[in-house]
């Protein structure tokens, strides 16, 4: 079930996310404030890759500081969106379980320092 999930996700979904998380990531490691944040977004587009099957555990403690900046200009923007999509899905049988990973995603997208994927 995990790889059918993986497959349909990486098709209608994974394959275009995870290309803007990586550009975006390229981007951010441009400068050395931003390299970091770029690190994040690699994790980010690892996940959105291939989200199925993979279990998603956020330490809030481990960098605070560094989580709040990402919530602040990143974070709650990315956690909005996937909760939105998440909550759409969600509204058919056949949606649910890509609603599901979308929720896991919009964790991360809040939280990604001190996340372990």
């Amino acid at each position: 079930m995990k790889a059918l999930g993986n497959l349909l996700w990486i098709l209608f979904v994974g394959l275009w996310s995870s290309l803007v998380y990586l550009i975006i990531g390229l981007l951010l490691c441009l400068t050395i404030i931003g390299i970091p944040f770029g690190k994040q977004c690699f994790k980010l587009a690892s996940l959105s890759l291939a989200p199925f099957g993979i279990n998603v555990s956020s330490d809030f403690s481990k960098h605070p500081i560094a989580n709040i900046i990402w919530m602040i200009f990143f974070g709650w923007e990315l956690a909005c969106m996937y909760f939105a999509i998440g909550l759409f899905l969600c509204v058919t049988i056949i949606g649910i379980p890509f609603g599901k990973q979308c929720f896991k995603l919009a964790l991360l997208g809040l939280f990604p320092f001190g996340a372990n994927v």
